[in-house]
């Protein structure tokens, strides 16, 4: 497949245009938490941890917005769900780690920012917000609808991205104004997670024929494929493209399920770390709230 997707050209492949986007986020954050920190006030420097964190995350965003897999996406509903399960389930979470936490205290004191952070991120609204919107973006229509033009795809993906964001925050909790979950109810909170978002899974992976007209109808597919390969390409391009069936030999069905599969799996691993690292915290912290005994004295 990869001689194959070559045709498509470099700026098709590569996203020039958004790695120079990625490198400003970059750069932003190393100037604002570096050099210009003092200018927002006695503030430390992220620790060692929190710019990993911060800089891995934005090589995976650009590794699925930007590399070739953004690209597959519109071929393939498997890269398209590798894509969303990074975009929306890991890359929130490092960027959420990585920054550090006078950066999300000045925004809770951001008069309107603060309020609505406040009132999204309690977790019966955040849940239903993040799994509502996912759910309701993987009906057939409103997923074609997405892949229609631009601006449309775009707008979706932020609004998107938001809720992932607000979803993780309750049991990242950055600072202690966001921490409103008891170790028991984080966990409960995963759990409720994993139930929500698994409508959404089970309809794609046992669906018995092709759901979305993007992977399965030629003009469909070639308007999502016009998302990310210049439109000069593409038109010279069309009359030897036929569908995904040109790249893959994956029936459309059996890519569908084998997408649905991936997301499902790729969500459990993620919360099933994210369930071990509240535990091992949670009887961390009982251990060292336990008296020691007392030493027992010579007569």
């Amino acid at each position: 497949m990869w001689l194959d997707i070559q045709i498509f050209g470099f700026r098709a492949l590569w996203s020039p245009y958004f790695l120079i986007f990625v490198i400003l986020l970059g750069t932003a954050y190393y100037l604002i938490t570096g050099p210009l920190r003092r200018e927002f006030g006695d503030n430390d420097k992220p620790t060692a941890k929190q710019q990993s964190m911060f800089y891995i995350a934005l090589l995976l965003l650009y590794f699925v917005k930007g590399a070739p897999i953004d690209l597959l996406s519109h071929i393939t509903l498997t890269a398209h769900m590798i894509q969303m399960a990074i975009y929306l389930l890991v890359f929130p979470m490092l960027m959420i780690k990585g920054i550090p936490a006078w950066i999300w205290e000045k925004l809770m004191a951001t008069p309107f920012v603060g309020a609505v952070l406040k009132f999204l991120t309690k977790p019966l609204i955040s849940l239903l917000l993040f799994n509502g919107l996912f759910s309701i973006y993987h009906i057939p229509a409103v997923f074609n609808f997405a892949k229609s033009a631009p601006m449309i795809h775009t707008g979706i993906s932020i609004v998107l991205l938001i809720a992932a964001f607000i979803v993780w925050i309750p049991l990242l909790a950055p600072i202690k104004e966001l921490d409103k979950l008891q170790p028991l109810l984080k966990i409960g909170y995963i759990f409720a997670n994993s139930v929500l978002i698994t409508p959404a899974c089970v309809l794609i992976i046992f669906a018995s024929e092709p759901l979305y007209a993007t992977y399965s109808q030629g003009g469909a597919w070639l308007q999502a494929l016009s998302l990310c390969v210049p439109q000069d390409v593409l038109q010279g391009l069309a009359p030897q493209l036929s569908g995904p069936e040109t790249f893959i030999s994956l029936s459309t069905v059996y890519d569908q399920q084998l997408g649905g599969i991936i997301m499902k799996i790729m969500q459990e691993i993620t919360y099933g770390i994210l369930l071990g690292s509240i535990i091992f915290s949670w009887f961390k912290g009982e251990s060292n709230t336990i008296d020691p005994l007392p030493s027992s004295s010579k007569t």
